[in-house]
């Protein structure tokens, strides 16, 4: 073969777990409602830095250390990260993934969440407790499009190795993770409903 793919990113994304989920879900939910009500911290630096959302980001951002629903959550996740690492070849010289960090997202109609990574982190990535039809999805982008210089544009249908962004659906019960470097953002919910998410960084120790 004259031509091969060198570089890939890789995302993974997969069901959280094979039973129960609608009911850890529900937990869940009920969860992130709460510490919405109680974090006032959380809602005001959400009214300057989170336009129309909420997020526990800047105040309660360690949820797996304070909540039984939410260490549940870890270990969970963890299994998928150990996966998804052993897919990544990482070699991490018998030290541990271990999640740092773990915050809540709400996203009413027409929040958005503009384009970011999550530095000082291995591995990141978001899992979806309630997805309204037709919410937005977590769109990644081309971590060499800054250097493509000049390329021309992409034919519409390009293979996927060729794409300069790809979208990855939110579905209520499954997990997506990523190497923290990438890029990602959420476009504005178009929905009527609210669009919940878990959002969490690894790192290795």
């Amino acid at each position: 073969m004259s031509t091969r793919a060198w570089f890939p990113t890789l995302i993974y994304s997969a069901p959280l777990g094979a039973r129960g989920v609608r009911k850890f879900n529900t937990e869940l939910l009920r969860e992130c409602y709460q510490f919405r009500d109680h974090d006032d911290a959380g809602r005001r630096w959400s009214a300057k830095n989170y336009p129309g959302g909420f997020t526990s980001y800047a105040s309660l951002c360690r949820l797996h250390k304070m909540s039984s629903t939410f260490m549940e959550l870890e270990r969970l996740i963890a299994r998928h990260v150990g996966r998804f690492a052993k897919s990544l070849d990482f070699d991490l010289d018998g030290r541990s993934l271990v999640m740092t960090d773990c915050w809540i997202n709400i996203m009413p109609p027409l929040a958005a969440h503009s384009l970011h990574l999550h530095p000082l982190s291995t591995i990141s990535g978001t899992y979806y407790v309630k997805t309204p039809r037709g919410c937005s999805s977590l769109k990644f982008e081309d971590p060499r499009l800054a250097s493509f210089m000049a390329a021309p544009p992409r034919r519409p249908d390009p293979r996927p190795e060729n794409r300069t962004f790809v979208s990855y659906p939110a579905e209520a019960g499954r997990l997506t993770l990523f190497e923290s470097w990438l890029r990602h953002e959420v476009a504005a919910n178009r929905t009527s409903s609210e669009r919940v998410s878990i959002s969490f960084n690894f790192n290795w120790f």
